[in-house]
């Protein structure tokens, strides 16, 4: 679901799945941020700077070939539970994406992914702002294909 909430434009998503893979799988997947290129829309590059802990900090750049920003986030990974994304880029006047894994009693997973952002210049958050956001079930969906791509590919089989 796609919100913009008042006058400052802040673009919010969510969506909430039930999955037949586990918290684990779906989390280890969203944690491997250096593949993202490899699968997620508009990801064109990751560098990973820090890995302390739980914490991790990561450059990313989004865009295409002929335009790309680049910018950095702050991930607080608690295995297998959740991933809470923020962002102290100048870019952002408020940027947060949350994903959590809620174990199923039959082994499988609801996933809630929550994406909140504003960017700091308004011309850029009138212009790229909804677009970024709009951009955000697509994503999920890469997230998607991509666990059933991963566990086909092993030869693991996810859970029916």
């Amino acid at each position: 679901m796609l919100l913009f909430q008042g006058p400052q434009l802040m673009a919010s998503y969510a969506e909430r799945l039930h999955l037949k893979f586990t918290a684990r799988q779906l989390f280890d997947l969203v944690a491997d941020v250096e593949r993202y290129p490899e699968f997620v829309p508009w990801v064109a590059a990751v560098q990973i700077r820090r890995h302390e802990g739980r914490s991790l900090w990561v450059d990313m750049t989004i865009g295409t070939n002929l335009l790309g920003r680049r910018f950095s986030t702050v991930a607080y990974l608690d295995r297998p539970h959740r991933i809470d994304n923020s962002s102290p880029d100048p870019l952002f006047e408020h940027f947060e994406q949350r994903w959590t894994f809620e174990l199923e009693s039959d082994g499988s997973c609801i996933v809630e992914y929550r994406l909140d952002l504003k960017f700091r210049p308004q011309l850029l958050q009138t212009l790229i702002g909804g677009s970024l956001a709009d951009r955000a079930p697509a994503m999920v969906a890469a997230f998607r294909r991509r666990a059933c791509e991963l566990n086909s590919a092993t030869g693991e089989r996810h859970l029916t």
